[in-house]
């Protein structure tokens, strides 16, 4: 034992186990923050069992598993419907200033211009659709028809699709646009996207690119 205790990468073996550890603990990406939460945990179990600290390893193998649990279930439900719900609110509702206002550097970080006053002063409709997981707003999406003579296009352009640092990824934009018979029951035809935004994130949720836009054809 006392051989094994002098290796000099002992050492750096147990010190990246606590950095990652700790860098983990700093993440507020549920998916990042379980990843790396794993990998330091699975460090410390070689560490601490070639040291014969036995109760340590036994500690760090047990939250290993709780990881791998929850990734488990965070990836086998980022597609499920039951888990994730979509509720339509009103763009000038208080609890969607509300989230405007928590989320609000965050918000323009990601969308670059967002300007929800500037959105609503303009001519046409306007919808605001949440993704909750339970009781958890963990996506926001604004979407504002284009006028053409005047009129109703049937052309909506997402000016805001927001989802919070903890689910940021696993893309839940996808459960607004995958439910196409709503969205054309409200008279849309074709979301627009601007290449400005994240245009892989926009593939990943059934977007596809034309020229400097990016659509998706709503199908009834």
């Amino acid at each position: 034992m006392s051989d094994v205790a002098t290796l000099p990468w002992l050492d750096v073996l147990g010190w990246v186990g606590s950095a990652v550890l700790i860098l983990s603990l700093s993440l507020s990406n549920v998916v990042r923050f379980r990843v790396l939460n794993l990998v330091a945990s699975v460090l410390l179990v070689v560490f601490n069992a070639l040291l014969g600290i036995w109760p340590m390893v036994a500690m760090n193998a047990a939250i290993a598993v709780i990881n791998v649990w929850h990734l488990v279930r965070l990836l086998r439900t980022r597609d499920d419907e039951r888990t994730y719900e979509v509720v339509r609110v009103d763009p000038r509702s208080e609890y969607l200033a509300h989230l405007l206002r928590c989320h609000g550097d965050d918000v323009v970080r990601h969308n670059p211009g967002f300007d929800l006053q500037a959105v609503l002063e303009q001519d046409g409709r306007t919808w605001v659709f949440l993704v909750l997981r339970a009781d958890e707003t963990v996506g926001i999406v604004l979407l504002h028809e284009e006028l053409r003579d005047g009129r109703p296009s049937g052309d909506v352009r997402v000016e805001l699709d927001y989802v919070t640092a903890r689910f940021r990824d696993l893309s839940v934009g996808r459960f607004v646009y995958r439910r196409d018979g709503r969205l054309a029951g409200l008279g849309m035809r074709r979301l627009l996207a601007s290449r400005r935004m994240d245009d892989d994130y926009f593939e990943r949720v059934g977007f596809r690119r034309d020229g400097e836009e990016l659509v998706h054809d709503v199908r009834a």
